[in-house]
């Protein structure tokens, strides 16, 4: 009898995923893109010659599309004369600058595969990456922050054998440009005449939070048809000056930011060589910015930023906001102080191109704030059982799987995390626990990692970090998982508070209660003015989770809740 019943629940249950399965695809009446990034750039060129297209305010650095494009083809004939080859690897080491947007190009010009170095890496990291992708030429800068890179290059270049020639910015860069003009530029055309769209033309390296960091490898018609669909997604054109705070060394900068302005003859503002408030918003007023980019912690920075009310930000009309979830008191500041009424929520992932799924401009901001959006143009989206790989009915939680033109071809010289990653099917499993509603809309609930079982309840993360974030006091809250002898894990708050505010986890906990399950409270609370994270600006739960651990491992009663 029990066994008839349970047949006849997984009968129904199958019937009904056909009915509604959570899967979708971006059908779009406008084509992919089947060029290289340097024929889509020389085209943009040729129709907006005299129109700014990069603008660094950090370096008084200014370049209209025909000044761009001149630097880009002296630096492209300068690789050329070091005997850079096509498939060949260029590291760029460098926060953000001019020249990092010149090698982006350049590399591509010549067939290279540009390789995009974290700059917040220190030795053990670089020496990695260096040997890993096999990097001849590394372009650097002399440091990021406290790293001095002429010190770290010279403790790790003698156990890079591939390493043949190493260019430092501050020295170098005008003789490459120099060296470049040297190079008849029939030898840099017939190059690009031999270059195939699905030729590789990036690495982009993972985090690295489990284990060595995996090189995602992008090609020409990866990224150029991401960085185009959502330019279209954001109704980018020729009159568009798009703030782009975000590292370039990441998906988000280099190609939400860079190729997607230049694939539409859109300018870029870069405000400063990494994120800080004061300097975004002087970008934003002086340069009549329209569109702006940045995590929900760097929108919030900006909001917090003091005189904030002094800048006029009134030329904004639109931005991506990725990167985390948004809280809708965020969105709404966002919509009203920074003038931003079609701000997008994108998400996606490095290994995607990076942008699978974006909100419309005119989506309502309830939707913009619990959803991540629908399918972007011609990629599949589904929902599956992570051990089982069927796919789940809509409102059903399971893994994200993403399929289509913006899966990378694979990790660097790693078929077995490739392997592990896209399946035989071509879908590429995201890690991430999502929900497709009946229109499509996507909503994350966390990370599969990050997903806490407390005494064989699964618990969201997402979901108590969306209810603090309602609390008017609560600028940031981040939950994790911490070890339980009791129940396996319990849930740990961290907490950073709007200035001025003063709450207890009493308080917090009382807030909770009406608005949550008892299991899903956290038991344990911390309140920090600050959070570990990535060059990004993306939180590190990794290290949330080990802080804790080690917190409780010294005083327990110090972090426990009254329940």
């Amino acid at each position: 009898m029990w066994e008839f019943l349970s047949l006849s629940c997984s009968f129904f249950a199958t019937m009904l995923c056909m009915i509604n399965p959570s899967y979708t695809h971006g059908a779009y009446s406008s084509p992919l893109l089947g060029m290289t990034i340097g024929e889509q750039l020389e085209s943009v060129v040729q129709q907006f010659p005299d129109r700014d297209a990069l603008v660094v305010c950090s370096q008084n650095f200014r370049a209209t599309y025909a000044k761009l494009w001149e630097l880009i083809n002296d630096c492209a004939r300068g690789l050329l004369a070091m005997g850079v080859r096509p498939g060949d690897r260029v590291g760029i080491w460098s926060p953000n600058c001019y020249e990092w947007v010149a090698v982006q190009y350049a590399t591509a010009r010549v067939g290279a595969i540009l390789v995009n170095v974290n700059p917040a890496y220190q030795a053990p990291e670089l020496e990695f990456v260096l040997q890993q992708a096999g990097i001849s030429v590394l372009i650097h800068a002399a440091g990021f922050k406290h790293s001095n890179y002429l010190s770290i290059i010279e403790t790790v270049r003698p156990r890079c054998d591939a390493l043949q020639h190493i260019l430092f910015l501050n020295q170098d860069w005008e003789t490459l440009l120099a060296t470049g003009k040297t190079v008849p530029e029939k030898d840099l055309e017939m190059r690009a005449s031999m270059l195939q769209f699905d030729d590789p033309i990036n690495i982009q390296y993972t985090s690295g939070t489990t284990g060595h960091p995996k090189g995602a490898t992008l090609t020409h018609h990866n990224i150029l048809n991401n960085a185009w669909f959502v330019g279209e997604s954001l109704a980018y054109s020729e009159r568009d000056r798009v703030c782009v705070p975000v590292p370039f060394y990441h998906c988000f900068g280099m190609v939400l930011g860079n190729l997607a302005c230049l694939a539409r003859g859109a300018c870029v503002v870069v405000p400063a060589e990494a994120f800080a408030a004061k300097p975004t918003l002087q970008a934003v007023q002086q340069e009549r910015c329209t569109s702006l980019y940045g995590v929900p912690t760097m929108f919030r920075c900006l909001l917090e930023e003091p005189g904030f009310e002094s800048y006029d930000v009134s030329s904004l009309r639109t931005g991506v906001m990725a990167g985390a979830p948004c809280p809708i008191e965020l969105m709404c500041d966002v919509i009203s102080k920074l003038h931003m009424p079609e701000v997008a929520i994108g998400y996606g992932m490095t290994e995607t191109s990076p942008i699978s799924t974006m909100s419309l401009r005119d989506d309502p901001v309830e939707r913009r704030v619990s959803t991540v959006g629908k399918v972007h143009p011609h990629v599949e989206i589904c929902i599956r059982d992570a051990c089982t790989a069927q796919v789940l009915p809509r409102n059903t939680p399971g893994e994200l799987c993403t399929r289509g033109y913006s899966v990378m071809s694979g990790y660097w010289d790693n078929l077995e995390a490739t392997t592990a990653s896209i399946d035989s099917a071509g879908w590429m499993r995201t890690g991430d626990l999502a929900v497709m509603d009946e229109d499509g809309y996507l909503k994350i609930v966390g990370r599969i990692k990050d997903m806490i079982i407390r005494g064989g309840e699964n618990i969201y993360p997402a979901e108590i970090e969306a209810v603090l974030h309602t609390h008017p006091d609560v600028s940031e809250a981040h939950i994790v998982g911490v070890p339980s002898t009791k129940y396996g894990e319990e849930v740990m708050a961290w907490i950073r508070l709007r200035p001025d505010a003063s709450l207890t986890r009493t308080d917090l906990i009382n807030y909770c209660q009406p608005r949550l399950s008892a299991f899903k409270i956290p038991k344990y609370w911390q309140f920090t003015d600050s959070f570990p994270m990535t060059v990004t600006g993306k939180v590190q739960k990794f290290h949330l989770r080990e802080m804790g651990a080690r917190l409780l491992e010294k005083a327990e009663e110090l972090f426990s809740n009254i329940n």
